[in-house]
């Protein structure tokens, strides 16, 4: 390959006595000329490899006519008003409709499409009044974290003038009477530094119709902890703003609470960040809260809102995770994992169970709605080959009625979905996920897709490029990593801080039992994840580059050792560790993609997927890594290449068009990387 030329600067930091280069700093400001000009040379470089691929057309082609299906979200009611989010097959952003019943037409109340011209701007965040009378809506653009919110009139669909500035990961919580609402925000960045300046200093504050910003009154802030972030909610009844208190990524938190409606501070109800707490639900004065508090897989228990000391346990521990619930129509709708799968469960307020609500055996429970206040939920159910059904559950005779069935027409029995479970040291066995079509039995072209960290939990998913992947006899492994939810906390704390290398390990284990068992062979397997899981796909091939045939690091934290210093980097220390602790460093070089790899080392084909605008992030981690790995690529090794999207972030609110064209690439980069040329789908 006849890669563009990357110039090296002498850039030397010493960590804790240990001096480390770093010679593509330069690469971390992505709006000089000189980077912008290496981007567009790599993505030319990038394009013209694909054009080679002469399966391509076809694919994209492809994709475009499966994503080309009618869809739909859980509905969910406010006042007397329904909504639901709609897309036609290709609109690039889902819509928002407001109809007069759970199952009407409706009609549309906000159309993201209509505010950009090429679909960058997205819906990222929305809540509607109690009375269905006032939306509160944010957008994003070009797929950045920050968020702009407005307010529109849900009976005409005209704005109000109120637009607020410089909001990031929080909702939105209305106030009772509609006056106004809660969200958070922080102080303006400096002039050019809004997609890399930290973001520290949360503030929690509420915003009267009608008035400028600037008039925003403060609710709470800890210029002392200018790490904690607030998310709001108020609860239905309208008594209390409950604040949920977070301190990074890490799940322990804390709960406070305000009386509205009477001149009451904001106090503590849960104050030692010991735990993890996600309040579900009030009833009269007992809360209903979700924790992992004396029970690392979760249980639900209620406690006095004036006397928080009060608590009592309405729903124990099990050996399935609980994941998350609702209160709806004075019962509880509790959604557990059982070995990655989701079980759904209604329970009385007291605890007393009800029976399994039947779903498919390999599913994922992906929406639900319903409140207090209504006499039944909506459930989103996805499976890895049919899109996101609904069902309606009536909680009090726990009837289940399928409303929209998925609007794809594939046949399940063509496809087969499995769990298997690879041992590892200690007694442990890692979950994994084999998805392929019903013909294909071994020696298979196969993707392993993991994650890995910050207790998510990677459940059975429906994409269309999954689907296509599968169609062309390619088999789908999904492994469910230590360092996710899966089994609760400590299979969260097994992957985490000192313990990181343990999450690579697992993939390595997954990807040698592929190998061992006969699905595929080490040229026919490639290893892909994003975000945290692009580290795991990067890690793995810089730690084990014999194994595998291609790797597809996206969107992914690549330089341990300065991830910390851009957007929200500092906060997945929880789960990384800070390369300022001299023990910690010690962890993260250890593993660090960008420091370890080995010149002249034949790595794997490997293409690396960001966006320019991506700040949670950064494009800096892809960009120094790619440069890095090109240079130390062995002379006849495979091609190292990167595509870098442009007007596009983490991924969120990607517009529906750069995704069909975003995958199409990927789809081809691993049919030729992975020499599936020659087959065709069946």
């Amino acid at each position: 390959m006849d890669y563009p030329h990357t110039p090296t600067v002498d850039q030397v930091d010493d960590y804790h006595g240990t001096k480390v280069a770093d010679p593509y700093r330069w690469l971390e400001d992505p709006d000089t000329p000189e980077a912008r000009a290496w981007i567009a040379e790599q993505n030319r470089l990038t394009q013209a490899w694909l054009e080679e691929v002469a399966a391509r057309p076809r694919i994209r082609a492809r994709l475009a006519e499966l994503w080309d299906h009618p869809r739909a979200g859980a509905p969910w009611r406010r006042g007397a008003a329904w909504f639901q989010m709609r897309n036609t097959g290709l609109q690039n952003q889902d819509v928002l409709w407001v109809l007069d019943a759970a199952d009407g037409h409706g009609r549309v109340l906000l159309d993201p499409n209509e505010l950009s011209p090429d679909g960058t701007v997205a819906l990222a965040a929305l809540a509607v009044s109690d009375d269905g009378g006032l939306l509160a809506y944010a957008t994003s653009a070009a797929g950045s974290d920050w968020m702009t919110w407005r307010v529109r009139d849900v009976a005409t669909g005209a704005d109000h003038p109120d637009e607020l500035h410089w909001s990031k990961f929080a909702g939105a919580a209305w106030a009772p009477d509609a006056s106004g609402f809660f969200y958070a925000r922080f102080d303006p960045p400096a002039e050019g530094r809004d997609l890399a300046a930290a973001n520290r200093g949360h503030q929690l504050r509420f915003h009267r119709l009608g008035d400028p910003q600037d008039d925003d009154a403060l609710v709470y802030a800890r210029p002392d902890r200018p790490d904690w972030m607030f998310s709001p909610m108020v609860t239905e009844d309208g008594r209390w703003l409950v604040v949920h208190i977070s301190e990074g990524t890490d799940p322990r938190g804390r709960v406070w609470v305000r009386e509205l409606g009477v001149d009451a501070a904001l106090r503590p109800l849960l104050d030692d960040f010991d735990a993890a707490y996600d309040v579900i639900g009030v009833d009269g004065d007992d809360v209903y809260v979700l924790t992992d508090r004396d029970a690392p897989r979760g249980r639900i228990v209620a406690l006095d809102v004036r006397d928080p000391a009060r608590w009592r346990e309405v729903v124990a521990e099990s050996e399935d995770t609980l994941e998350h619930a609702r209160l709806v129509g004075r019962r509880l709708v509790v959604v557990r994992l059982h070995h990655a799968r989701n079980r759904l469960r209604l329970h009385d307020l007291d605890g007393t169970p009800g029976a399994d609500v039947a779903l498919p055996d390999i599913a994922t429970v992906s929406s639900l709605t319903g409140r207090a206040g209504d006499d039944g939920c909506h459930v989103g159910v996805v499976t890895y080959t049919q899109p996101q059904a609904i069902y309606r559950i009536d909680v009090a005779s726990e009837a289940v009625t399928l409303v929209r069935p998925p609007a794809l027409d594939v046949d399940a029995g063509d496809y087969v979905a499995e769990q298997v479970f690879v041992d590892r040291p200690g007694g442990v066995a890692v979950p994994m996920f084999l998805v392929r079509r019903a013909d294909v039995t071994g020696d298979a072209p196969v993707r392993l897709y993991g994650y890995g960290g910050f207790s998510i939990s990677l459940t059975p998913g429906f994409t269309v490029a999954n689907l296509v992947w599968l169609e062309r006899g390619g088999v789908l492994a999904v492994a469910n990593l230590r360092g996710g939810g899966e089994y609760g906390r400590q299979w969260h704390d097994a992957g985490r801080l000192a313990n990181k290398q343990t999450v690579f390990d697992d993939a390595i284990a997954c990807a040698e039992w592929l190998v061992a068992t006969g699905w595929t062979r080490t040229d026919r397997l490639a290893i892909q994840g994003g975000s945290n899981g692009g580290l795991l796909a990067a890690a793995c091939l810089v730690k084990r580059p014999d194994l595998f045939g291609a790797c597809v690091p996206e969107v992914g934290v690549l330089d341990m050792l300065r991830f910390h210093r851009f957007t929200i980097g500092w906060a997945w220390t929880s789960d990384y560790g800070s390369p300022d602790d001299p023990e910690q460093f010690a962890w993260l070089h250890a593993y660090s993609p960008l420091h370890n790899l080995v010149p002249g080392t034949r790595y794997p084909a490997t293409l690396v997927v960001t966006g320019d605008h991506d700040d949670r992030v950064v494009p800096a981690h892809s960009f120094k890594f790619t440069a890095a790995l090109q240079a130390a690529q062995a002379d006849d090794g495979p091609p190292v290449l990167i595509r870098v999207e442009t007007d596009a972030g983490h991924g969120a609110g990607k517009p529906t068009a750069k995704l069909i064209d975003e995958r199409a690439d990927v789809l081809a980069f691993l049919v030729r990387a992975l020499d599936m040329e020659g087959a065709a789908p069946r």
